[in-house]
């Protein structure tokens, strides 16, 4: 759900001439500004070299998804396609806790340092945040390196959309449901949940042997 940014950028910086110029709707979406109006009031917003302004950790895209159009490898206009999603908080009932007190580690079988682990990496579902509300499918036993790799994954995830190809890992397939863009869901992601993933390409892989046929 869209929400207005807590947040007022400091008085004179590109970031607040920028939604001077903008001026995005109370959904935070814009039209897609052209670098040619970038000239006198607006002249600090000129690009030099990478865009500093509009860099994923900037003040304004830490607020707004923005959208940069390009031409010959050039930024050609900018644009805001909405306010970044709110990080909620998902505590951990204590009854799940228990139930993944003897977990092993869904991907190394390891015992050691186990972390519970949100299958969902994107932070944005509001049923998590509801002890209620989940279940322990929700989550996975994974050991602390194991989940540190995920996180990671999962962060480039949510900075590029593109989520991740598990024929890196010597899979035959990228993801089992959906492709290698995101598209509101984890699942079908390696990550998401390892052992799901490989119990559905093994599945997969006994319907094409000629001996099940």
């Amino acid at each position: 759900m869209s929400r207005p940014p807590n947040w007022k950028p400091r008085k004179g910086s590109k970031a607040a001439l920028f939604l001077e110029l903008a001026r995005p709707n109370r959904e935070g979406f814009s039209r897609a500004v052209s670098v040619k109006e970038f000239i006198g009031k607006y002249e600090g917003l000129r690009f030099g070299n990478g865009g500093s302004w509009v860099r994923q950790d900037g003040p304004l895209a830490r607020r707004y998804n923005i959208r940069i159009h390009k031409k010959r490898n050039a930024i050609s206009a900018v644009e805001l396609q909405g306010y970044k999603k709110v990080e909620i908080k998902k505590p951990i009932p204590a009854s799940i806790r228990k139930q993944f007190k003897d977990k092993r580690c869904a991907v190394l079988d390891t015992s050691s340092k186990i972390e519970i682990d949100h299958k969902d990496g994107r932070l944005d579902d509001p049923r998590l945040s509801d002890p209620s509300r989940v279940t322990s499918d929700d989550f996975q036993a994974l050991s602390k390196p194991v989940n540190n790799a995920k996180r990671a994954h999962c962060k480039k995830c949510r900075e590029t959309d593109q989520r991740y190809d598990a024929k890196r890992l010597g899979f035959p397939i990228a993801q089992y449901a959906g492709d290698e863009m995101y598209n509101g869901t984890c699942i079908g992601c390696y990550w998401h949940d390892p052992k799901r993933f490989i119990e559905t390409v093994c599945e997969q892989l006994r319907r094409q042997s000629p001996g099940e046929h």
